[in-house]
């Protein structure tokens, strides 16, 4: 993949024939305000794609924000370039699932949701495929656009696809850096047509420090942020940095004026550690 493929418009087609922008805004942890000014500052440098979630209890203010922004007399997009994705928070059965959809659509005030996943496998078994058959409703009623999973392990996705759903999910959102690889999920993923999205690419800056990083981010005159979100995208992965700062928002979307190299992409591949970053 060279660096003249990617650019921050970049989408990835999935498997229902929807289009994700590559590069996003994640708002996990974020305040009303801290969520109010940072999707602000993100649509402002140009980017699309957002990721919230019931847990995160922003939806209204991320909404909100995306709709100030289109409302703007000379703003140069509309509704349909806005990715907008949220999460059911907990599996609790099919009513709760379908009042949880209604709630999310009515707080985020956009119309549709671009993307609904189930935020974790928690719950058992008969309880995730009761939100799921929820969640193909709201599908089929243009409530929800796409559908997909959220720290989901190749059992609770063979599960899923075992119990022949009307629609399949389309992405599987996960911690996904080069210190928790999850090769054999990530394969079995994408043999399946499932997208692989990275909720935590940057490590939560945890290994800014590694000396792999370092080395590696002087050799690009980039950031060890810019490296590690460059790196997802190079795996073909679609990815959502999280930052409540307007310099850093712009400097996590500036990755597209360098290439790591197969020997960079192989050594950050060799740092898996099975590092969980929650």
């Amino acid at each position: 993949m060279s660096a003249t493929t990617l650019s921050l418009e970049s989408r990835a087609k999935l498997s229902d024939g929807n289009l994700i922008p590559r590069l996003g805004l994640g708002v996990y942890e974020m305040t009303d305000n801290e969520a109010s000014r940072a999707v602000a500052w993100a649509l402002e440098a140009g980017y699309r794609h957002f990721d919230c979630a019931e847990w995160y209890y922003n939806e209204q203010a991320v909404g909100s924000a995306i709709n100030r922004f289109l409302e703007t007399p000379s703003c140069p997009i509309k509704r349909s370039d806005i990715f907008y994705c949220t999460k059911l928070q907990s599996n609790n059965g099919y009513d709760a699932a379908k009042r949880s959809i209604s709630q999310s659509l009515q707080k985020c005030g956009l119309g549709y949701i671009d993307l609904y996943l189930i935020h974790s496998p928690y719950g058992g078994k008969a309880k995730r495929l009761e939100s799921w058959k929820a969640i193909q409703e709201a599908k089929d009623q243009g409530l929800i656009k796409g559908v997909g999973v959220s720290n989901y392990a190749q059992r609770h996705i063979q599960e899923l696809l075992d119990s022949n759903p009307k629609h399949r999910p389309t992405i599987n959102q996960c911690d996904l850096h080069p210190f928790m690889a999850r090769l054999q999920l990530v394969e079995f993923c994408r043999s399946n047509g499932i997208e692989m999205e990275c909720w935590g690419p940057l490590v939560r800056a945890e290994r800014f420090g590694h000396p792999v990083i370092l080395q590696i981010a002087k050799k690009h005159s980039a950031t060890p942020a810019q490296v590690l979100i460059r790196f997802s995208l190079q795996r073909g992965y679609i990815t959502i940095p999280k930052s409540v700062s307007r310099d850093r928002i712009k400097e996590n979307a500036d990755v597209f004026n360098f290439q790591l190299d197969q020997p960079d992409m192989d050594q950050l591949l060799s740092l898996d550690e099975y590092l969980v970053t929650e």
